[in-house]
This record gives C-alpha cells, structure tokens and sequence, in this order.
C-alpha cells in the first residue's frame, strides 16, 4: 500500500505543503496523461521570476516513448536509476545563466527555476501526483545528448508519476521510503538581528 507522510507541522499549513513528499517508488503502469502533463508544466511556466526572464527549461521524456525515456534515464547518477527508471515522466531541468535581454550574469536563474518548480510540484500534488527531484544527475551525459547549449546549467532531473509500492524498489529503498519525515526548527533556519540569531516567534 501507498505511503501518506503528512508533515508535523507547528502551525497548520496548506493541505498541499503538508501533503507533499518525495518517495521514490513510482507505478509506471498508470501513465500520465498529455493534458496533465501540460497542466503540470503550465503551473511552472507562470512561477515568478527575475525581470520577467524566466530562466527555466525542461527536457520531458515519457514513458510511451521507450528510447526517449531510457536517453532521460541515462543521465540520473546510478544509484538514482535504480528508482527513475519506474518513474512514467523524466524531466531535466535547466536555467539559463545570462539574462536574454542584456547578455548579464542571472544570478538568480537557479532561484528562479525552483521557483517554477515548487509551482510544478503543488500542482501536481494537488492532481495527485508524486515527484522526487534530486541532484544526483550526470550533467556532462545530459548535455551532450540533447546538445543543451553552454549558456544553460543542467539543474536537476525529476522523476514524476502516481505513487507505487515501497516494496517494489530494490536493495536499501524500501527502509528509507518509510523513514519518518524531518525538518530543521525554525529556531535552526530563521534569524533576526544578526545572522546565526535564532528568531524568537510567537505561539
């Protein structure tokens, strides 16, 4: 059975934020649909960002179309294939480093492209969707096979579907998908005065 992690949070937060959590253990049976995806995409592509510039850009490969979805496998790290590969959507997610309009450094863009992803990531949720977006990507395997140009960093890959069974991962993956939720205090991440401060909020 499908894991629900909801969040233990201080104070009560949107049922979307609450819900939300990445497992990695994904149904690639339940395909999803053209019309879902775009609606996934359409929440992205309305995230704010710096001078309008929106930075992003996303590589989709779908399950439907086997070779393209095994090109999107390849550029997850080894240990993250173990899980993308039962994820029916793979995206890359890139931003571009300069603004288009002046040719200046965006100091922003990475900033800007989690922005559109957390919209990404509400939105699906809210469809009831899973997703689990890690780091542990083979940049110089993506670029060259989908000839990304130098002026774009490779941020992220993104392993997207409806949520499968823990049992169905291999080796460690079942113990950590049930691993118990964690954050950091507010008190660790919050500030005021000086940095290092920890804010004293109210409740």
């Amino acid at each position: 059975m499908a894991l629900d992690k909801p969040a233990v949070t201080s104070k009560p937060v949107l049922d979307l934020i609450r819900d939300r959590w990445s497992p990695r253990s994904f149904d690639l049976k339940r395909p999803i649909s053209a019309d879902t995806l775009t609606a996934l995409l359409e929440a992205a592509r309305w995230a704010a960002s710096s001078n309008n510039a929106q930075p992003w850009r996303f590589i989709v490969a779908t399950v439907d179309n086997a070779a393209e979805h095994q090109k999107a496998l390849g550029c997850f790290n080894v240990r993250n294939q173990r899980w993308a590969k039962s994820a029916p959507v793979l995206i890359i997610v890139c931003t571009r480093k300069a603004f288009e309009a002046n040719g200046n450094p965006n100091v922003h863009a990475w900033y800007d492209a989690g922005a559109a992803m957390a919209q990404f990531t509400a939105q699906a949720t809210a469809m009831g969707l899973r997703l689990h977006q890690p780091a542990g990507i083979e940049r110089d395997k993506a670029r060259a096979p989908y000839a990304v140009p130098e002026e774009f960093d490779i941020c992220a890959g993104i392993g997207l579907g409806y949520q499968g069974e823990p049992d169905a991962l291999p080796e460690d993956l079942p113990g950590r998908e049930r691993e118990p939720r964690a954050r950091k205090p507010l008190s660790e991440i919050v500030f005021t005065g000086t940095f290092g401060n920890g804010a004293k909020l109210g409740g």
